[in-house]
């Protein structure tokens, strides 16, 4: 038996070494990596709970927003397909999936009926009032008597 020295950079020319690494495996086109949780922040104010989401690329019709007792269910599917051909030389179609899935238990203060969401400039804001009673309430001077 004979052995017989292998160098895997001579094996194919640089154009071919190239197109590899450059088109196929490439991953930083590939959009949104989906093993990644989006950005949430949570602000209190006098009035409401307000919960952004850091979602850019997505639309509006791309998110799910649920209540569930006292859990706010936000998720997020998206499937993308890109086909690339060149008349009848190659074809490549790369297929892109993205989810996501955050829950969040809401204290009982929340007034559910007047929720609101709004989704602007890759961030997805949801507003949630507090009931009237959880508002707080300004200092008041008590007279002695």
């Amino acid at each position: 038996m004979t052995l017989v020295k292998f160098r895997n950079k001579d094996m194919f020319p640089s154009i071919f070494r190239e197109f590899f690494d450059r088109d196929f495996f490439d991953t930083a086109n590939m959009g949104f990596n989906d093993s990644t949780m989006p950005a949430v922040n949570i602000k209190e104010t006098k009035e409401n709970f307000v919960v952004e989401v850091a979602a850019p690329g997505l639309k509006k019709e791309d998110f799910k927003i649920e209540l569930d007792n006292n859990l706010l269910i936000i998720s997020s599917e998206k499937e993308d397909r890109k086909e690339e051909s060149k008349e009848g030389e190659f074809t490549r179609q790369e297929f892109s999936y993205q989810s996501f899935k955050r829950t969040f238990t809401l204290p009982s203060t929340i007034d559910e009926k007047d929720i609101e969401a709004k989704y602007k400039d890759g961030i997805l804001s949801i507003t949630l009032p507090k009931k009237e009673e959880a508002k707080e309430k300004p200092k008041k001077m008590i007279n002695i008597g």
